[in-house]
């Protein structure tokens, strides 16, 4: 479904394929990006710019409006910022109590209160999923690898403590082989927990020659879900496949999946499965 109701995004580029895989989408309408200083690790020199602090939030919104920008789309992985450093203008600065104050319910929370900055500056928040056609992610297998029962009990699992840990806003995702957890994700991010699991003895993971166990990746249940979906891509895929991991599961609708037919490659390549199960 193609969003309506604007004329031209305004994409804040933080790190990871996924701003570029929404440039590459956006053929009908015009787009301003907002690089993200220390987080963008693109190259973003053949479209229209600007570079910003995340704590110029004043500085980004200015950008937008003289761009003639009336929706903003938030996109790539952006970490916490150490505020002790950050450069803030005026409007990132009169924003500092609020962040910090909701900063102690969790990410989720802080999120809300950037995303409520920019609507209440008149911008319309648009959903990556939505720019890139993914808002109804459907349930299946995607690739050619079937799971079998044992890898499939490990995903139920995995996807159950996936969504706990999200409940307390804590992070979207969790690795579990043989029915054990192994690993968590909290502030470190997806890749960071690959490489811990990668870091286990091959005794409690999976191996290329012998792949066990899942990571599970699913919406937090008070997910702002216009912004920080979970998401997955190619290199999401070989890191998997390093830590000897048997597949992966996303939940239906609540997922972004960067240069699927990329993702699909890499799944045979590797021979890892892709479940996208239904909601529970």
């Amino acid at each position: 479904m193609t969003e309506t109701g604007w004329t031209k995004l305004g994409l804040l580029a933080g790190g990871g394929d996924l701003p570029l895989e929404i440039l590459k989408a956006q053929t009908e309408r015009p787009v301003h990006v907002v690089v993200l200083r220390g987080f963008a690790d693109r190259d973003y020199a053949a479209y229209e710019t600007t570079s910003r602090s995340v704590g110029e939030i004043g500085g980004m919104i200015r950008d937008l409006r003289v761009a003639g920008c009336d929706a903003v789309c938030f996109a790539g992985y952006v970490s916490r910022p150490d505020l002790s450093s950050l450069k803030m203008d005026g409007h990132g600065l009169i924003m500092v109590p609020k962040a910090l104050a909701a900063g102690r319910k969790g990410d989720d929370a802080v999120i809300r209160v950037v995303v409520s900055e920019f609507e209440q500056a008149g911008f319309k928040v648009v959903g990556a999923d939505s720019l890139l056609g993914q808002e109804g992610l459907p349930a299946g297998l995607i690739g050619s690898v079937e799971p079998d029962s044992a890898q499939r009990a490990d995903a139920a699992k995995a996807m159950a403590v996936a969504a706990e840990i999200g409940r307390l806003d804590i992070g979207q995702g969790a690795v579990v082989v043989g029915g054990v957890v192994l690993a968590v994700e909290a502030q470190e991010g997806t890749n960071a927990m690959l490489e811990r699991v990668a870091g286990l003895p091959p005794a409690l993971r999976g191996t290329p020659e012998a792949r066990r166990g899942v990571l599970a990746k699913r919406p937090k249940p008070i997910q702002e879900r216009r912004v920080d979906l979970p998401t997955i891509g190619v290199d999401t895929v070989a890191r998997c496949a390093a830590a000897g991991l048997a597949g992966i599961v996303l939940e239906a609708d609540g997922a972004l999946i960067v240069d699927r037919e990329g993702v699909k490659a890499a799944l045979a390549t590797h021979g890892l499965f892709l479940l996208v199960e239904a909601a529970s």
